[in-house]
């Protein structure tokens, strides 16, 4: 066994030493100072908050459980443990976690076994029938290779991908949003449903009570045919109503079937008798600006891209420097070719040098380019917050002004009471007509089908502030996940 050693080479070795004390490439990750969501404005109390109707306690994590409604705590549990689009959420967020490993694993030693045999015999051209001897050669190596990382390549590429896991692991918390609204929203739709059902019903009641008087006041001689004729129409019109609130009802069944992850068909049967809407039983938590920016997760989702591309930037600058190596590896040899038989070990262990210098122009086009993208990055953060900002306001807004709405409708419901009731006594002893009577009873329809739509609006109108605040995201004994770094102007 003959070794053959390899010589290492000097000036990789003392150019190894030199980089090793350089700092790493590329900027550190710090939040944008000049952002929108350090504004004043952008952390205090909410513009449209206030109120009776509002609270400035901190919002809960499970904003659902302020209905104080098991049924509806049960489902939206249900929909946040099996719902599909969850699923996906999550598989995404496993395929990021890999992505972390697997950048991680670049910075270990890597190892390669590699074997190889031929045989080889040459042949006369002048006859077939003499030949030289054949030769057998097998080869058997084992090489090594560790990244020295010295201006921290590797490492940048890991917290990339780190901040990449993180913004995947926000786009998750913001579907888990979304599935606790949608689920919350389509129970709220049925109870809805429901009560407007009912308010319709006894309503139609009322006037099939007017119609069956008209009919035997016709039949004593003190009424008409076109008294009759009107009752009639007067209850069929509000009957026609029934039916679009069936097939509301029915479509939010259906809903919160495939929010569970259910075929429609096996919708919560449990659920279909609910009738009594949704209520706060207190003022509704809405908290400040600065909470909300902290607790969206489509903030955190475009904050953490940032960091993502900041650290890729080091990435891209790591291309101006030498990459530096240790590798080594062992070589055995066989030959035989017929006797004797030949064979040798060979080692060798030293630095390795790659340096892309003559495309030095390309590595700083890569890096204006990934500049670019990290500002790109921190406008999508301002108008991502600013967005959040203005949909919450709206939502408050909106749910502060419907509000008042039903409360006047209610009031009015409670008015056209009283006058159809009037009108009915003053019909009966003759002091007023029919068409008065009618006018009155359909005045008193109209109030509280309005009355009923506007408070089936206002709960709709509240998970909307709910959505908007960013709650529901957090997982049972969940602290941390998903924070965002402190946003700074210092």
């Amino acid at each position: 066994m003959v070794p053959r050693k390899l010589g290492a080479c000097s000036a990789l070795g003392a150019l190894a030493l030199a980089l090793a004390g350089c700092s790493t490439a590329g900027p550190d990750y710090r939040p944008p100072e000049a952002a929108v969501a350090n504004l004043p404005g952008a952390q205090g109390n909410f513009d449209s908050a206030e109120g009776d109707a509002f609270s400035q306690a901190p919002l809960p994590d499970h904003w659902w459980r302020l209905y104080d409604d098991p049924r509806l705590d049960a489902l939206v549990e249900e929909a946040l443990a099996a719902n599909a689009d969850l699923r996906v959420a999550e598989a995404n967020l496993e395929r990021a976690q890999a992505a972390v490993r697997e950048a991680a694993g670049a910075e270990g030693l890597g190892v390669e076994l590699g074997a190889q045999a031929t045989a080889e015999r040459n042949y006369s051209l002048r006859s077939a029938q003499t030949s030289l001897p054949g030769v057998i050669t097998s080869q058997l190596g084992l090489s090594f290779n560790y990244p020295l990382d010295l201006k921290g390549k590797l490492k940048r590429g890991i917290e990339a991908s780190i901040a990449d896991r993180e913004a995947v692991e926000a786009a998750r918390d913001a579907v888990r949003i979304s599935v606790a609204a949608a689920t919350a929203r389509a129970y709220a739709s049925v109870c809805a449903a429901n009560y407007q059902i009912a308010t319709v019903e006894q309503v139609v009641s009322l006037q099939e009570k007017t119609l069956d008087a008209t009919t035997r006041l016709q039949k004593g001689g003190r009424g008409t045919a076109f008294d009759v004729s009107r009752a009639r129409t007067a209850v069929e019109t509000s009957k026609a109503s029934l039916p679009g609130f069936y097939a509301r009802r029915k479509a939010g069944l259906y809903l919160l079937a495939t929010l569970t992850g259910k075929p429609p068909a096996d919708y919560p049967r449990q659920v279909a008798d609910c009738s009594a809407l949704p209520s706060l039983r207190e003022a509704m938590p809405v908290g400040d600006g600065a909470a909300m920016i902290r607790r969206r997760p489509d903030i955190r989702e475009a904050e953490r891209r940032i960091a993502g591309d900041t650290a890729r930037i080091g990435v891209q600058m790591a291309d101006l420097y030498p990459s530096v190596s240790i590798a080594g590896g062992l070589m055995g040899f066989n030959q035989l070719r017929n006797l004797p038989k030949e064979e040798s070990l060979s080692f060798g262990l030293g630095p390795l040098l790659s340096w892309n210098f003559p495309y030095r122009a390309e590595v700083r086009a890569r890096i204006d380019g990934a500049e670019a993208q990290v500002k790109a990055d921190i406008a999508q953060f301002d108008a991502t917050v600013l967005e959040a900002l203005r949909g919450t306001e709206e939502a408050l807004d909106t749910y502060a002004r419907d509000r008042e709405q039903a409360q006047a409708l209610g009031r009015a419901a409670d008015s056209a009471a009283t006058s159809a009731s009037q009108a009915g006594k003053l019909f009966r002893y003759g002091r007023s007509d029919f068409l008065s009577l009618l006018d009155a009873q359909g005045a008193l329809a109209s109030a509280r089908v309005s009355h009923a739509a506007a408070q089936a609006a206002l709960i709709d109108d509240q998970i909307s502030v709910f959505l908007a605040l960013g709650g529901g995201w957090q997982q049972a004994g969940d602290t941390t996940s998903g924070e965002m770094p402190e946003v700074s102007s210092d």
